[in-house]
C-alpha cells in the first residue's frame, strides 16, 4: 500500500489473474479476467464489452495500450465504503498475449513465465495507457488516454479468477492445476488474495463445489461467485479484497451468486417496468423517431437508471416494441371501428331480407359492388392489405373492400342474416302479439300493463318477445284505443250539440249546468270508456266548452281541418278576384289582334319553335283562320331563373304558353316548371292580373329516330296534359314531306287553343251590362258546413266553382263567392257565403241572410246534431236548403244508419217546409249549380217578407234601446279573427252561440259519373235526386202560424251593411210606423197561450198605473228586466177595436217572425229532452229553498226558444279559463253531495286557489279521522307494537275469511269499507264478528289503512336496495341480502311488516281455496306497502322487481322473521282445484275475463278463449 504523507484518499493496486496463455493451455476462450475488470471499472451497460482478444499483432502489442507488457492498466476507481471511508482501486490484468502469426506469446521485457510474473508486486512501464476495449488498439487517439500514474505500481493484492463454467475446449482439472501452480506463487508475496469464480452464470455445480473444496483447503481464502454478463458480485469480490486491504473497513456480506443474481434481476426487472412505463407516456405516436425520445428522456431518472442497467440498445430495443405496439393497436383500432361500421353498412345496402337470404358471402361482395352508394361506404386500394398501407393513417373512414375478406366480416354478414332473420320474425311476433291484444276486448283506455299482462302470457308471441317489445306494443295499442276513445268522446259531445246550446259566449257554465252535462253524458258508454283516464276526459269536456265560448276558426278543435280554412284555400286556389277598376279592356277583349306568346322549352327547344314560328310569319304577323295576329314572342329555357318570378307574368302579359319537349327528361322538366308557374301566380292572385294562363304541349319531332321515341312520348304527354288540365298537341308528319321538328298544323292548332280560352275567360270574367255595382247583391246565401265532416269542401263548393257564372266575393270576404243567375226573367246577383256552423253563429241573427243551406253528413251523426241545433235557432221566414251528403244513393238502402240520417232530415225538411236534397260523392251530375236552381228562386220569391221581418226586428231593437240612428245590430264575434273575416264591422251579442265545433276525418271522395235515370227532371229542364222533396209538398207545408206578439230584443245598432234598395224600404217603413194612431193590441189569453214571448205589464201592475212601456221581458241573457217603450204614442187601451186594428196591420206588414224549434217535433223535442231529463232528475234528488224557488221562478225564466238557459245564481266555482282542468274525484263528491243533502247548505268560503292534486293523497277519506293517516308511531306502543285495527282486520280475516276466493284481489263495497273506519273511530273496541263485516270489505279496510299512511310501510330510502337485491340471480344469496335490508326497518316499521307478512304467507297457505298464491297476494299488497311513483319511468322499469320482492318475503317470511329454515316453493302451489276450470268457462260466454287470478287458470284454459 502506497504511504500517502497529505490528506488524499488511500490508493490500492489490485492485479486480477487466472489461467492465461496460448489456445493449447487456456482453451478457445479465457476464464474472464478482462470482463471482470470490465464491469467493476465501467459497470455502464454501454461500456461493458464481452469481447476482450488476447491475440495480437506485433504493432497493437507495441502500442502505448500493452506497450511491450503481458499486462493490461484497467484504470482507478474511486471506492466509497459504508463506512464513508474513500479510496482509490487501481487494476491491473494480468495476461498473456499471442502473437497473430506464431500464435506464441509475445516477447516482452519480463521473460518469465506467466505464474511467475502474474506473482509480481511490482510493475513498471512508462507511458502506458488505460485499456478501455480490443477496438482501442491502433485507434488509441479515438478513445480516452490516460497513463498510468508514474509508469509503475506496487500491487497490494491478487484476485483469482477460476473459470466454473463448461469451458471452450478446456478441462477444469487443468485449469486447478495451474491455478495451484499461480497460487503458490502468489501466495508468497504475503499479499490478500481473493478468489472470483467467473461466469457463474454458466456455472456447472461440480466445478463449483470443487473450487469451494479447494478454497476451503486453503488458509484465510475468500470465494466470491461472480458473473460478469450479469453483473452479479463484482463489485463484492473487489470490496472483500479492500477490506482484507484496510482492516478499519466493515466486512462486507458474502452472497451466494443465485441469491444475488435474484436482487439483480429484482432490481433491474423493477427498472425495466418503470421505464416501459415512462415509454407509455412518453411515446404516444408510432411516427415518433428514437432521437426525438432519447433527447426529450435525457435527464430523466428512469430513463438513465435503465441505460446504466440495460445499456442503449436495449432501450433502443424497448422503444421499437412499443411503437410496434402503438402500430398494431393503431390498426387493431382501426380494424374494430371498420368491423363495427361493418353491421351498419350492410343494413343500408343490403337491408333486403328476400334479397340477402340465399347469398354466400362471396356473392353478396359482388352486390355491394354494384350498388350506387357503394363508394360513400367503401373504398379500394391499390396497395393491400390496407393494414400494410398508407390507409391506416388516412383520415378517410370507408372501409377498405379487402377487409370483406376476413373471416370476421364473413361473421358479421351473417350475423346480419341473422339478424335480418330474426328482426323479421320478431316484428311478426309483435304484429301477432298487437293483434292478440286487438281481440282482448276488455283493456279499456288507461289500463295498465300489469292488469293486462296475465291473461295473455299463453300466447306464443308473448313468449317469443321480450319484455320491452311487450309494452311497447301495448303502449302502441293503449295509445290506439286512448285516441279511438278519445275521438269517440269528442264526437259523443257533438252528438249532444243541444246540450251545450245554451252555454253564453264568454261566460262560465253554472254548478247546475255541469251537473246536468255530467248527469246526460254519464248514460253514454262513450263517456264511461274513459272513466280511468278522467282527468283527459274532463279536459277534453272543458276543452269543448271552451270552443263553445269562442267558436273561431282559431279554436276550432279540427285544427287545419275547419271548414273555414279549406274553404279559403280551395276559394283563393280556383277563384279569379275581379279588379273591376282595371282600364286595359284590350287585354281581355275576345276581338284581339296581337298575342303575347311564351314558349317554353330545354336545351334550345323554345328558340327553335320561335324560329319556326318566325318563319311561317311575315314581318312577326300569323294568318289564322282568315285573321291576320300580331305575334310578341318569348322564348324561355326551363331552367332559366326567369321562371322563379312571376312578375315576367304581369311584365310580359302572356295570352298562352308553348311547352314543347322531345324526350321524357324534357317533359318531366317541363311538367315541373308548369307546376312552379302556376303556384307563382296563384300566389299573386290577388293581383291586378289575374287571367288564368293556358299551357299548350307541344311534341317535338326527333329527325333521327322518329319510329322507336315517339309512341311513347306521345303517350306520356297526353297523359301529362290530362293530369295539368291543358292542351296536348300532337306530332302530324305529312306522308312523304320532310321531317321539321315543327309543324304548321301544330302551331295554328296552338294559336287556336290559346284563343278559344281567352273566348272562355273573357265570357267568364266579363262585367254583364245588366249587373249591378258589386256592392249590390240581390241574394246573401249562407252555406254552412261542420268541421271535419268525411267530405271534401270541394265537393260541396264544385256546385258553384264549376259553373261559369262564379266569380271572387267582394275584398275581404275570402269565404264567399258571387253567382249570376237568371231568376224569373232577370240576371242577378248572388252572394254565397260558405262558413263553417261555428262560424255562422254570428250571422244568424246579426246579418241580413235571405237563406240558408244547411249541409250535413249522412254519415256522421254529430252532423246532423249540430245541423239541428243550428237550425233550431233559425227565423222560420228565411228559406233553408238541406243538404245531404253520401258517397252514393245505393247508401240509402245499403246502410241502415246513412238511411237514418236522410229519413231524419227529410223529415225535419218537411215539417218546416225546407227544401232537402242529396250530394253523392261518387256522382257528378250532383256537384251543377242547377241543384240549387229551385231554392235561389224561392228565396227570391220570399226576399221581401224576409227583409220585411229583418226590418221589423230590427225597428224593434232601435225602439227598445231608446233613439239610435244605426238599425243593424252588432256581432258578437267581433274580436273573433274567423267573423271579422267575413264581417268586419261586427260588435257583440248576448245569444248564446251552439257548440259547433268539429270532428271527424276529411275524407277525400272521388266522383265518378252517375247514371241520370236515377233522377226525376223537373218543369224548367233541371234533374234532382229522387230524395229532394217536391215543390207541391213544401207550398203544403207552407201553413202561417196565428198571430202572436212578438218578443222584443236588443237593439244593435249599425245600418251600413243594408244595400240601397233595403235602406229606401227601411225608410218607408219607420215613416209608415210613426203614422200609426195607436199602438197594436191583443187579448189577455194571447199572453197565456204561450211562454214564448213576454208577459204585458198590465198583467204585472196595477190598472190603473199608466206607462207607455208595452212589454217586459222577464229575462235577458244577463238577467235583468229590459223595457220596451211605446214609440207610437198615446194611451193604450184594451178593446175589440184595437185588437181587430192590430190583426189587420199584421196582415200588411207581415208576422213577427218565431224560430224553426216551434214548426218541427224533432227541432223540439231533441232541444227540451235534455231540460226533461236533467229536471226528472233534479226533481226527484233536490229539496230545500234553492229547489223551491227554481220551480217557483220557471214562469220567469227565458221562453222556449232557450229552454236551458243558466239558473240566476252563477256558479261560485265556475272555471275561469276553459284550460284549466278540475279534479274529477272532487267533482264527483261535491256533485254526490249537493244531490244527497236534506237540509239547506251553509255558505261555502271562497275559494282562492286550489293546490295541485298530490301523486298519493294524504288520505282518501271524506272524513277527519284522529286514527287514520297518522304516523305509525302515534298508534302503536312498547306493550303493542301492531295498531289495533291491523290486529283486528287480521283476527277477523283469519278466522272467517281463508276460504274466501279472491281474498285481497276481489275489491269491497267502498262504502262498507268507510263504515267499518268510521265506526273504529267512534268505538275501538268495536267486534267485526257481531257486526257481519264482509270479509272483502274487511280486506279492503285494512288496505286503505296502509294506502292513508303518510309514509309507505316500507321505506322510500330501501326502495332501490330492494330493487338491486332482486336483480341477484343466486337464490341463497338474495335472501341473506334481503334479511339484511329488511333489519334497517325502522323498528315500528318493521314489526307490523313482521306482523302483515306472516299474515299474508297464511293466506298464501290457503291457495287452494283462495285460489291467492303468494304471487298473486304480492300483485295486490305491494303497491300498498310500497306506494312508488308510476309517473316516474324508472318505477315503471322495476315494477316485476318490486312485485317479486314482496313474492320472496310473503313465501320465506319464516326465514326472515321467524329464524326459520329456507321454505321450498312448491310447483303445486298455484294449481287450481279443478272446478276452477268448469267456472271459468261458464263465464266465457259474457266476454269477461274470468274473476280468478290468471296465474290460476293460464294452464289449465287456453288463452285464445279470453279474447
Amino acid at each position: 500500500m502506497a504511504k500517502n504523507k497529505d490528506a488524499r484518499p488511500p490508493t490500492f493496486a489490485v492485479s486480477v489473474v487466472g489461467l492465461s496463455g496460448t489456445e493449447k493451455e487456456k482453451g478457445n476462450c479465457g476464464v474472464g479476467k478482462s470482463c471482470l475488470c470490465n464491469r467493476y471499472v465501467r459497470p455502464n451497460a454501454d461500456n461493458y464489452y464481452s469481447e476482450h482478444t488476447s491475440v495480437l499483432s506485433t504493432i497493437d502489442f507495441g502500442g502505448r495500450v500493452v506497450n511491450n507488457d503481458h499486462f493490461l492498466y484497467w484504470g482507478d476507481v474511486c471506492h466509497r465504503g459504508d463506512d464513508g471511508l474513500d479510496c482509490r482501486i487501481q487494476i491491473i490484468e494480468q495476461t498473456e498475449f499471442i502473437d497473430d502469426q506464431t500464435f506464441l506469446p509475445h516477447r516482452s521485457t519480463n521473460l518469465q513465465p506467466y505464474t511467475k510474473r502474474a506473482a509480481s508486486t511490482k510493475l513498471q512501464s512508462a507511458e502506458k495507457l488505460m485499456y478501455i476495449c480490443t477496438d482501442q488498439l491502433g485507434l488509441e487517439q479515438d478513445f480516452d488516454q490516460k497513463q498510468m500514474p508514474d509508469g509503475k505500481l506496487n500491487i497490494d493484492g491478487f484476485i483469482l479468477c477460476i473459470d466454473v463454467s463448461k469451458g471452450c475446449n478446456r478441462k477444469f482439472d487443468d485449469q486447478m492445476k495451474f491455478v495451484n501452480s499461480l497460487y503458490s506463487q502468489i501466495a508468497k508475496t504475503k499479499k490478500p488474495i481473493v478468489v472470483a469464480a467467473t461466469k457463474c452464470d454458466e456455472c456447472v455445480d461440480q466445478h463449483l463445489r470443487d473450487l469451494q473444496v479447494f478454497v476451503a483447503s486453503k488458509k484465510n481464502l475468500l470465494l466470491i461467485e461472480t458473473s460478469s454478463k450479469t453483473n452479479v458480485n463484482v463489485e463484492l469480490c473487489f470490496n472483500s479484497l479492500l477490506q482484507q486491504l484496510d482492516k478499519t473497513r466493515g466486512k462486507p456480506k458474502t452472497v451466494p451468486y443465485l441469491e444475488a443474481y435474484k436482487i439483480q434481476r429484482q432490481l433491474v426487472a423493477s427498472v425495466t417496468d418503470r421505464f416501459e412505463k415512462l415509454m407509455v407516456q412518453t411515446v404516444r405516436d408510432y411516427h415518433t423517431t428514437w432521437k426525438a425520445v432519447t433527447n426529450n428522456l435525457r435527464g430523466q431518472p428512469d430513463y438513465e437508471e435503465f441505460i446504466t442497467l440495460e445499456g442503449s440498445r436495449k432501450a433502443r430495443n424497448t422503444f421499437t416494441k412499443h411503437i410496434a405496439q402503438l402500430k398494431q393497436e393503431h390498426i387493431r383500432k382501426r380494424r374494430e371501428e371498420y368491423l363495427t361500421t361493418l353491421p351498419k353498412t350492410l343494413n343500408n345496402m343490403l337491408n333486403n331480407l328476400d334479397e340477402v337470404e340465399h347469398l354466400t358471402w362471396h356473392e353478396a361482395q359482388s352486390v355491394i359492388r354494384n350498388r350506387h352508394d357503394f363508394q360513400f361506404w367503401f373504398i379500394i386500394l391499390d396497395q393491400t392489405p390496407w393494414d400494410e398501407s398508407d390507409h391506416i393513417d388516412n383520415s378517410d373512414r370507408r372501409i377498405p373492400f379487402d377487409l370483406l375478406e376476413t373471416p370476421e366480416a364473413e361473421r358479421i354478414y351473417h350475423n346480419h342474416v341473422q339478424h335480418l332473420l330474426s328482426e323479421k320474425r320478431r316484428g311478426e311476433m309483435k304484429e301477432r302479439f298487437k293483434k292478440t291484444l286487438e281481440r282482448v276486448h276488455f283493456i279499456s283506455p288507461g289500463q295498465s300493463w300489469e292488469e293486462v299482462m296475465c291473461f295473455v302470457m299463453e300466447d306464443e308471441a308473448y313468449k317469443y318477445i321480450t319484455e320491452m317489445d311487450r309494452r311497447d306494443v301495448y303502449a302502441r295499442h293503449q295509445q290506439e284505443i286512448v285516441e279511438r276513445a278519445k275521438e269517440e268522446f269528442q264526437e259523443m259531445l257533438f252528438e249532444h250539440a243541444e246540450l251545450f246550446y245554451d252555454l253564453d259566449l264568454n261566460a262560465t257554465p253554472s254548478c247546475d249546468k255541469m251537473t246536468e252535462i255530467h248527469s246526460v253524458l254519464n248514460e253514454e258508454p262513450r263517456y264511461r270508456a274513459l272513466q280511468k283516464l278522467a282527468p283527459d276526459r274532463e279536459s277534453l269536456l272543458l276543452k269543448h266548452i271552451g270552443f263553445v265560448y269562442h267558436p273561431t276558426k282559431e279554436t276550432c278543435l279540427s285544427g287545419q281541418n275547419c271548414v273555414d280554412l279549406k274553404v279559403e284555400q280551395v276559394l283563393a286556389n280556383r277563384l279569379v278576384q275581379l279588379d273591376h277598376g282595371r282600364s286595359n279592356l284590350y287585354y281581355n277583349n275576345p276581338n284581339v289582334d296581337k298575342l303575347n306568346l311564351c314558349l317554353l322549352g330545354k336545351e334550345g327547344l323554345a328558340q327553335e319553335l320561335a324560329n319556326e314560328i318566325r318563319a311561317q310569319s311575315t314581318d312577326d304577323e300569323y294568318t289564322l283562320d282568315g285573321k291576320i295576329y300580331e305575334l310578341e314572342l318569348l322564348p324561355v329555357d326551363v331552367n332559366s331563373t326567369l321562371l322563379f318570378s312571376h312578375t315576367w307574368v304581369s311584365t310580359f302579359k302572356p295570352h298562352g304558353c308553348f311547352c314543347v319537349f322531345s324526350s321524357i327528361e324534357s317533359l318531366n322538366s317541363i311538367g315541373d316548371c308548369i307546376g312552379r308557374i302556376r303556384a307563382e301566380i296563384a300566389g299573386s292572385r290577388r293581383d291586378r292580373f289575374a287571367q288564368p294562363l293556358p299551357f299548350i304541349l307541344i311534341l317535338a319531332n326527333q329527325r333521327d329516330n322518329v319510329c322507336k321515341n315517339i309512341p311513347i312520348l306521345r303517350h306520356q304527354g297526353q297523359q301529362l296534359a290530362n293530369k295539368l288540365q291543358c292542351t296536348f298537341v300532337d306530332l302530324v308528319v305529312p306522308s312523304g314531306a320532310f321531317p321539321r321538328k315543327f309543324t304548321e298544323f301544330q302551331i295554328k292548332q296552338g294559336l287556336r287553343a290559346v284563343l278559344d280560352n281567352m273566348k272562355h275567360n273573357f265570357d267568364f270574367l266579363a262585367p254583364l251590362p245588366s249587373i249591378k255595382d258589386m256592392s249590390e247583391m240581390d241574394l246573401r246565401i249562407v252555406m254552412c258546413a261542420m268541421c271535419w265532416d268525411p267530405f271534401s269542401v270541394d265537393l260541396i263548393l264544385s256546385p258553384f266553382l264549376d259553373s261559369h257564372c262564379c266569380s271572387a266575393g267582394p275584398a275581404g270576404h275570402s269565404n264567399s263567392l258571387i253567382l249570376d243567375k237568371i231568376l224569373g226573367e232577370t240576371r242577378r246577383r248572388i252572394q254565397v257565403t260558405v262558413l263553417s256552423y261555428h262560424s255562422a253563429i254570428g250571422v244568424r241573427k246579426d246579418e241580413l241572410v235571405h237563406g240558408y243551406i244547411l249541409v250535413y253528413s249522412a254519415k256522421r251523426k254529430a252532423s246532423m246534431a249540430t245541423l239541428r241545433a243550428f237550425l233550431a235557432e233559425v227565423q222560420d221566414v228565411i228559406p233553408v236548403q238541406m243538404v245531404a251528403i253520401t258517397d252514393s244513393q245505393a247508401d240509402f238502402f245499403e246502410n241502415d244508419a246513412i238511411k237514418e240520417l236522410m229519413t231524419e232530415g227529410e223529415h225535419i225538411a218537411t215539417e218546416i217546409a225546407a227544401k232537402f236534397t242529396a250530394l253523392y260523392s261518387l256522382s257528378q251530375y250532383h256537384r251543377q249549380t242547377e241543384v240549387f236552381t229551385p231554392f235561389f228562386n224561392e228565396v227570391y220569391q220570399k226576399k221581401q217578407g224576409i227583409e220585411s221581418s229583418f226590418l221589423f226586428d230590427n225597428s224593434s231593437r232601435e225602439c227598445t234601446t231608446g233613439a239610435s240612428e244605426d238599425i243593424f245590430p252588432t256581432s258578437p264575434h267581433s274580436h273573433s279573427p274567423a267573423y271579422n273575416t267575413y264581417y268586419p264591422d261586427s260588435d257583440d251579442d248576448n245569444e248564446a252561440p251552439p257548440p259547433y265545433s268539429p270532428i271527424g276525418d276529411d275524407v277525400q271522395l272521388l266522383p265518378t259519373p252517375s247514371e241520370r235515370a236515377k233522377y226525376r227532371i223537373d218543369l224548367e229542364g233541371n234533374e234532382y235526386p229522387v230524395h229532394s222533396t217536391p215543390v207541391g209538398e213544401h207550398e203544403r207545408n207552407h201553413k202561417v202560424p196565428p198571430p202572436v206578439r212578438p218578443k222584443p230584443v236588443l237593439t244593435k245598432p249599425n245600418v251600413r251593411k243594408l244595400d240601397p234598395n233595403l235602406l229606401k224600404t227601411i225608410e218607408a217603413g219607420m215613416r209608415s210606423n210613426r203614422r200609426m194612431p195607436r199602438p197594436p193590441l191583443v187579448h189577455a189569453e194571447d199572453v197565456e197561450t204561450s211562454e214564448n214571448y213576454a208577459d204585458p205589464v198590465d198583467t204585472l201592475r196595477s190598472r190603473g198605473y199608466i206607462n207607455d212601456d208595452i212589454y217586459a221581458v222577464p229575462e235577458d241573457s244577463h238577467s235583468r228586466l229590459i223595457k220596451i217603450r211605446n214609440t207610437f204614442g198615446g194611451l193604450h187601451h184594451g178593446g175589440l177595436e184595437e185588437e181587430n186594428g192590430y190583426e189587420r196591420k199584421a196582415n200588411t206588414t207581415g208576422r213577427r217572425p218565431s224560430k224553426y224549434k216551434h214548426r218541427s217535433k224533432i227541432l223540439f223535442s231533441k232541444t227540451k229532452a235534455y231540460q226533461r231529463r236533467f229536471q226528472s232528475d233534479s226533481d226527484g234528488e233536490e229539496s230545500g229553498p234553492a229547489t223551491q224557488k227554481k220551480k217557483k221562478g220557471r214562469a220567469h225564466r227565458g221562453s222556449e226558444e232557450d229552454p236551458l238557459l243558466s239558473p240566476a245564481d252563477p256558479w261560485k266555482q265556475g272555471i275561469d279559463n276553459p284550460a284549466i282542468t278540475s279534479d274529477p274525484e272532487q267533482d264527483d263528491k261535491k256533485m254526490k253531495k249537493k244531490k244527497t243533502a236534506k237540509t239547506p247548505k251553509e255558505p261555502k268560503k271562497p275559494k282562492s286557489s286550489k293546490p295541485a292534486k298530490p301523486l298519493y293523497p294524504p288520505t282518501r277519506r271524506t272524513w277527519d279521522s284522529n286514527y287514520f293517516g297518522v304516523p305509525l308511531e302515534n298508534l302503536v306502543t312498547p306493550d303493542h307494537p301492531i295498531p289495533l285495527f291491523i290486529e283486528k282486520c287480521v283476527d277477523y280475516i283469519e278466522k272467517t275469511g281463508l276460504t274466501t276466493e279472491g281474498l285481497y284481489r276481489v275489491s269491497g263495497n267502498k262504502t262498507d269499507q268507510d263504515n267499518i273506519q268510521k265506526l273504529f273511530d267512534q268505538d275501538h273496541s268495536i267486534d267485526f264478528v257481531t257486526l257481519d263485516v264482509a270479509i272483502n270489505a274487511a280486506a279492503g279496510a285494512l288496505k286503505a289503512f296502509f294506502a292513508d299512511l303518510p309514509d309507505p310501510l316500507i321505506p322510500y330510502s330501501l326502495h332501490p336496495e330492494l330493487v338491486e337485491a332482486a336483480k341477484i340471480v343466486d337464490y341463497m344469496e338474495r335472501l341473506l341480502v334481503l334479511r339484511e335490508i329488511v333489519k334497517k326497518f325502522p323498528p315500528v316499521n318493521y314489526n307490523v311488516f313482521k306482523y302483515i307478512i306472516t299474515h299474508l304467507n297464511r293466506v298464501s297457505q290457503h291457495s287452494k281455496t283462495t285460489l291467492m298464491t303468494a304471487d298473486n297476494l304480492s300483485i295486490c299488497f305491494w303497491p300498498t306497502l310500497m306506494r312508488p311513483d308510476f309517473e316516474n319511468m324508472d318505477t315503471l322499469s322495476t315494477t316485476k322487481l318490486n312485485q317479486s320482492v314482496v313474492e320472496c318475503f310473503i313465501l320465506q317470511s319464516d326465514y326472515f322473521f321467524h329464524g326459520g329454515e329456507v321454505a321450498e316453493s312448491s310447483s303445486s302451489e298455484g294449481t287450481p282445484p279443478h272446478h276452477c276450470h268448469n267456472m271459468v268457462e261458464a263465464l266465457l260466454p259474457l266476454q269477461l275475463p274470468p274473476p280468478l287470478q290468471p296465474q290460476q287458470i293460464q294452464h289449465s284454459i287456453p288463452a285464445e278463449p279470453l279474447i
